[in-house]
C-alpha cells in the first residue's frame, strides 16, 4: 500500500510539472510566432522598397555611352575603386528605421488584459483536488470544456477517449471512445445537450445521451 501511494504521489508530480513544461511551450510558441509576424511584416517594407529602386532610378539621365555602344566604365566606379550596384537610399533606412521604431513601442506600450490573474495570485493558488481521468500509458488531455450550467467537466485525451466528469461528485460519469488517433478539440453543445468531439482522425463524433453519430 504504501508504495502504491508513493508511486502515485510520483506520478501526480510527474503530471504537474508536464503541465508546467507544456505551459511554457505554448507561451514561447506564442512569443516566437508574434515575432515571426513582425518580421514578416518588415520583409515585405523591405520588398516594397526594392521593388521602388527601378522607378526612383528611371529618372536618372543616361550614363555616357562610348562610340561601341557600351557604358563609359567610369560611371560604374565609385570613389572606392568599386563598381556602383544599386543599394537601400537613405530614404528607405530611414523609413525602415520608423517602422521598426513603431513596432518596438507598440510592443512595450502592450498591455496585459486586466482579466487575467496576476502574479501575486497566482502565487496564491494551490491544488484542490486532481483526478486522473485518461490512461497512464498515453498520458495528455488536448482539450477540455465546461458546461456553462451543469457541474461536468469534459476532457479530450491523446488516448483518443473523451470523459465526462462529475466534479461535485468526483466520479466519472462515461468514457467516450470511438476515435483511432488523439482528440485534438472538444466543445458542450448544451442546447440539445450534445458533446461533440474532433480528432486527427478526421472525423468528428456528435455524443448525445451516449448515442454516438459518426461524420467524418
Amino acid at each position: 500500500m504504501l508504495s502504491n501511494f508513493a508511486l502515485e504521489q510520483q506520478l501526480h508530480t510527474a503530471r504537474q510539472e508536464l503541465s508546467h513544461a507544456l505551459y511554457q511551450h505554448d507561451a514561447a510558441c506564442r512569443v516566437i510566432a508574434r515575432l515571426k509576424k513582425e518580421r514578416d511584416e518588415s520583409r515585405a517594407l523591405l520588398a516594397l522598397a526594392e521593388r521602388q529602386i527601378p522607378a526612383s532610378m528611371a529618372g536618372v539621365a543616361p550614363a555616357a555611352v562610348v562610340s561601341n555602344g557600351k557604358r563609359a566604365m567610369e560611371d560604374e566606379i565609385g570613389p572606392d575603386g568599386k563598381k556602383i550596384r544599386p543599394g537601400i537610399n537613405p530614404v528607405m533606412i530611414d523609413e525602415l528605421t520608423e517602422c521598426n521604431t513603431m513596432l518596438s513601442a507598440q510592443r512595450k506600450k502592450r498591455q496585459v488584459p486586466p482579466s487575467l490573474a496576476s502574479i501575486d495570485e497566482l502565487e496564491r493558488y494551490t491544488q484542490i483536488s486532481s483526478h486522473p481521468l485518461h490512461k497512464t500509458n498515453k498520458p495528455g488531455i488536448l482539450s477540455m470544456d465546461i458546461h456553462p450550467s451543469k457541474d461536468i467537466v469534459a476532457t479530450g485525451g491523446i488516448d483518443t477517449n473523451a470523459v465526462l466528469f462529475d466534479r461535485t461528485s468526483g466520479q466519472i460519469l462515461c468514457t467516450l471512445a470511438g476515435h483511432s488517433k488523439k482528440i485534438t478539440t472538444l466543445k458542450f453543445v448544451p442546447r440539445d445537450e450534445l458533446v461533440v468531439t474532433g480528432s486527427a482522425d478526421k472525423v468528428c463524433h456528435f455524443l448525445m445521451r451516449l448515442i454516438t453519430h459518426k461524420y467524418g
